[in-house]
């Protein structure tokens, strides 16, 4: 076996440097690799809220690292990995994409923290490719053989550990967009059968996967130039290859959550099915924003047929999904035996955790002090620019009670939406210009993601920042063209968000399905629609009293409404929302229509801009407390909002994430 060159510049590859055990590795032999996860970091690297403007402790890679330094402590043997969803997210992360793009000599600042911190490899997730296939080719330090991207171009700097991407072709090749597997040598001790230690290498192999969704999320950037294949199919390609190369392992990158549905190559979470691929040894998985292992879970995909949310298995396959934005780190340590032959995972003796770097109420591990200087120029230059000012409010626009019915943060962002489709339509589609135009926006920020997960603009001054606290993603505007039974459905799904509500329960009952995100709870903010959503009917039959103008909505009546690219293209699942009704796909995107918007108005009032409110919740007597979690102490905003059917019961929750716990009266 080749020796290899000891360098003291890589302490986090090699934690010694020494002779290695020759092959065969006696059997008996016994190690514990453990495998490090980061996932759905968006772009998170400092413990900072560009949209508040504020240090938030809650999130951050640079706090996640600290988990790392630690848990390299413990374990002799790491791979820190990444699933993906790392390069969007944040104001940090459009600076650098759209507003000052890098040079093709620069490296993305999460990446150069994630270089430091000595990833091994990495996955792909949907987000990365939210800025188009030709900024993604230079970030990644890749080059693709697609329409978009200029082949004449150098390879630009990219991170500097291997991305694996195994389901996702160039339609110009019908090869792989990225490598699809990497496998590491890895170097790791052990303990011989006599207890004697070992050093020796383990090949580790690597493949990633992303959802085969992307080609409807990202339809403008990706059509005609790219396609997938389903993740159970290309698990069956790739690992027996892997196997014949000599690795030891295969862990499978996977940006996917569960799902049991019967398989389809383009469903969003196969997971469930990768999982009973042979050869697969543990599962790093994401994209969901969950946390798993978690015992306490009442998620559907970790409640379902062979996963343990206990132990952290699916199949009987090490599964870990470590949440978002650095609030968690993935541990899976492997227990690894061999036979003499090759190296068998011991699944009674592998344990599966998701650490947080939440130590206790309102406590959160200290940041990693080597982090915050390798970012401090993009820092910096972020905050700056996302101050400039675009307009002013007279009213405070927030979604701590967007679940109840509060639209201050919703209907600016539905005024704009609708204002610039129907503008379009009279200029270029004098044919559909007789339809009436709607807008439809979700509360992107509700919680989720901690106490501090709200979207919150005070009244004043409004600036960059506060428009992307209003509208979170970069998203396109699409206009689809719907009926009125198109319509019923789609506010029928939205209703989703909601638990149905039984009225003879004397005890508490929670109104928000948090299994169900607020990204897609999808509300209307017209004078001309009004609607109730009935909380004591089940899923599909709760829209109710749905008028246009005061009149009963006819099922054919035609709208236009205004969306976003992931809503009209199959994103959430909406019934009839598959990219067919699309009739208009805006090169801009929706936060720089809102930022126009409101540059336009130059001032916001709540009269104007925040009170009208398309949907209520139909009169409900319930024998006990219907209650919700919110931020602490907000209940002015609340009654600024109209709602004076809100109170505030505890202004702890009792949950340990700073939560107030709140009740909602349905009789009002």
């Amino acid at each position: 076996m080749r020796l290899l060159p000891c360098f003291s510049v890589l302490p986090l590859l090699f934690s010694a440097c020494s002779t290695l055990t020759p092959s065969p590795v006696p059997a008996g032999s016994e190690t514990t690799l453990a495998l490090l996860e980061t996932t759905d970091l968006h772009a998170n690297v400092a413990s900072y809220d560009y949209y508040k403007l504020a240090p938030e402790p809650s999130i951050g890679l640079e706090r996640t690292a600290t988990l790392i330094r630690q848990a390299r402590a413990e374990f002799p043997n790491t791979l820190l990995l990444d699933n993906g969803d790392t390069i969007q997210g944040t104001a940090l992360a459009d600076y650098q994409a759209l507003v000052a793009p890098l040079a093709c000599d620069q490296t993305l600042a999460i990446y150069k923290v994630m270089n430091q911190l000595g990833v091994e490899g990495a996955g792909i997730g949907n987000h990365e490719f939210n800025y188009g296939l030709a900024y993604l080719s230079q970030v990644t330090g890749n080059r693709f053989e697609v329409e978009s991207v200029d082949p004449a171009k150098p390879r630009c700097a990219g991170p500097a550990f291997p991305q694996v991407l195994a389901n996702v072709y160039s339609v110009k090749t019908r090869q792989p967009l990225f490598k699809p597997y990497h496998i590491i040598d890895k170097q790791i001790t052990a303990t011989g059968p006599d207890g004697k230690p070992l050093k020796l290498a383990l090949k580790v192999g690597i493949i990633g996967f992303a959802p085969p969704t992307i080609l409807t999320w990202d339809k403008r950037w990706l059509e005609g130039r790219i396609y997938t294949e389903g993740v159970r199919e290309t698990a069956q390609k790739y690992i027996p290859e892997m196997r014949a190369k000599g690795a030891d392992l295969v862990v499978a990158i996977s940006h996917g959550g569960l799902d049991n549905s019967p398989y389809s190559p383009t469903m969003e979470n196969g997971n469930w099915y990768l999982s009973q691929v042979p050869g697969v040894d543990a599962m790093l998985i994401g994209h969901s924003h969950q946390v798993f292992p978690n015992a306490t879970s009442t998620v559907p995909q970790f409640n379902l047929p062979g996963v343990d949310k206990v132990k952290g298995t699916v199949n009987g396959v090490p599964t870990v999904m470590a949440n978002l934005w650095g609030k968690h780190l993935g541990v899976i340590a492997l227990r690894l035996r061999h036979d003499g032959k090759g190296w068998s995972v011991e699944r009674n003796a592998t344990t599966v955790e998701a650490r947080p770097i939440q130590t206790g109420d309102k406590r959160y591990v200290e940041a990693d002090p080597a982090v915050a200087p390798l970012i401090a120029a993009e820092h910096t230059a972020t905050i700056k620019y996302v101050q400039t000012p675009v307009g002013t409010t007279d009213f405070r626009m927030s979604t701590y009670f967007a679940d109840a019915g509060d639209v201050s943060a919703i209907q600016i962002v539905n005024q704009a939406q609708a204002a610039y489709l129907e503008k379009h339509v009279k200029a270029n589609m004098p044919e559909l210009a007789h339809l009436p135009v709607l807008s439809v926006s979700s509360p992107f920020k509700a919680g989720t993601a901690g106490v501090s997960d709200y979207t919150d603009v005070k009244a004043g001054s409004v600036a960059l920042n506060n428009a992307a606290d209003l509208y979170l993603y970069p998203n396109a505007l699409y206009g689809v063209k719907i009926d009125g039974a198109g319509l019923k459905a789609w506010l029928e799904r939205s209703a989703e968000r909601f638990n149905t509500i039984d009225p003879k329960l004397a005890t508490p009952q929670e109104l928000v399905n948090t299994g169900y995100p607020s990204y897609n709870f999808d509300v209307l903010s017209s004078p001309d629609v009004s609607y109730e959503i009935d909380l004591s009917q089940p899923v599909g039959q709760r829209v109710k009293k749905l008028t246009y103008k005061g009149q009963p909505l006819s099922p054919s009546q035609e709208f236009l409404v205004a969306t976003n690219n992931y809503r009209a293209s199959g994103g959430g699942g909406f019934p009839g929302l598959d990219g067919s009704k699309t009739i208009f796909a805006a090169p801009d995107n929706n936060r720089e229509i809102l930022i126009a918007y409101i540059q336009a108005a130059k001032g916001l009032s709540r009269a104007g801009n925040g009170s009208t409110r398309s949907w209520r919740f139909s009169k409900l007597q319930t024998k006990g407390p219907v209650v919700f979690h919110s931020a602490p102490e907000k209940l002015d905003l609340a009654r600024a909002a109209g709602l004076d059917n809100i109170t505030q019961l505890q202004a702890d929750d009792g949950m340990g994430k700073g939560f107030a716990l709140y009740a909602i009266d349905l009789s009002k």
